[in-house]
């Protein structure tokens, strides 16, 4: 505290001082995009050998969204973040920072974030993509939320975007009928005692490397399904305990649970291991595919548009993804 002696100014830049320390950050909207082409399972199957029931019993997929050849990976990220700026009502002017989370940029350079800053006309924030494969939206919100606490930032613009049909082998019984294509954007602000941003977990192993890989020369993703089912479990699993002791909240106070829809049967390996009540894990895959990076605010913005997303509630946050990275955090909804 300052002494009696302070100046006016000395003081003032304590209160500034204090109030930083104290901030903490929120989730002021969330907003999605994804391609008009859905594809069905019945034009999937064919070409692997397989049936729809098939697809379904192994992944929970009944359709996805696949994007057209022309289309680009920066405009659906602008279109996701656009539309998460408006429900925010957030002029593009007072973003200053901007975090693009994919695996999938259109170019090799530059990345995706100054193209989608430039479209957005966010032309004082600074710009970077995040490469964490599926944990990328998580660990954005992360370096978001730091940014916020931390007063260098005001206000941080988190997109999640990926378009993995590109990247698909049609091919690929273990791959083929699981990847999709979207786009998901939140905007992130202080909190100003509505809702809050706690503690994330962020994890990574790279002994599991070559169980989910892309190589440059081939352009096609490869997955280890039984090794990647195993880590998936065990690590969503602990880290949701981790998460849920750092934000000192029991399982069973937590409303929602939001996890990278990576598919149906790892959400309910990690709902029995930790017993959790179904109706409180959201489950959109059937509809979507696994998106990568896009899976969690979309599935954010099903629950809210479903009504299974309240104001206040608490809502727990989880993501594995290659690498092996994965991560959990506790959110309270604005």
């Amino acid at each position: 505290m300052p002494s009696q002696q302070t100046t006016p100014q000395a003081a003032e830049a304590y209160t500034q001082r204090d109030e930083r320390l104290l901030r903490t950050a929120a989730i002021e909207s969330v907003a999605i995009t994804v391609p008009e082409r859905v594809v069905g399972n019945d034009e999937i199957a064919p070409n692997i050998g397989v049936s729809d029931d098939w697809i379904v019993a192994r992944t929970g997929v009944r359709e996805r969204h696949i994007a057209e050849p022309e289309e680009r990976l920066s405009d659906y990220a602008t279109t996701a973040a656009r539309m998460a700026l408006e429900q925010a009502g957030a002029h593009p002017s007072e973003i200053d920072l901007v975090l693009v989370a994919t695996m999938k940029a259109d170019e090799l350079s530059p990345n995706a974030a100054p193209i989608v800053a430039r479209e957005l006309g966010a032309e004082y924030a600074g710009a970077m993509d995040i490469g964490s494969a599926c944990t990328g939206f998580l660990a954005s919100l992360n370096v978001a939320a730091s940014q916020i606490e931390s007063a260098r930032a005001n206000r941080v613009l988190v997109i999640g975007a990926d378009l993995l049909s590109r990247i698909t082998d049609t091919g690929d019984r273990n791959t083929a009928a699981l990847f999709a294509d979207g786009a998901g954007a939140a905007v992130i602000g202080p909190a100003d005692g509505k809702g809050s941003i706690g503690p994330i977990v962020l994890g990574a192993d790279g002994s599991g490397a070559s169980s989910i890989y892309a190589k440059h020369d081939e352009g096609k993703l490869y997955m280890q399904g039984h090794d990647t089912f195993r880590e998936a479990v065990r690590r969503l699993s602990g880290a949701t305990l981790e998460a849920a002791a750092l934000a000192d909240i029991k399982l069973e106070e937590i409303d929602l649970f939001v996890y990278h829809q990576a598919n149906t049967r790892i959400l309910s390996a990690v709902g029995e291991r930790l017993d959790l009540d179904s109706d409180k894990v959201i489950d959109c895959i059937d509809r979507y595919g696994n998106t990568s990076s896009a899976t969690i605010p979309i599935a954010l913005n099903e629950a809210k548009e479903t009504g299974k997303l309240k104001s206040g509630d608490k809502v727990m946050l989880g993501a594995f993804g290659a690498g092996f990275t994965w991560g959990a955090g506790v959110v309270e909804w604005r």
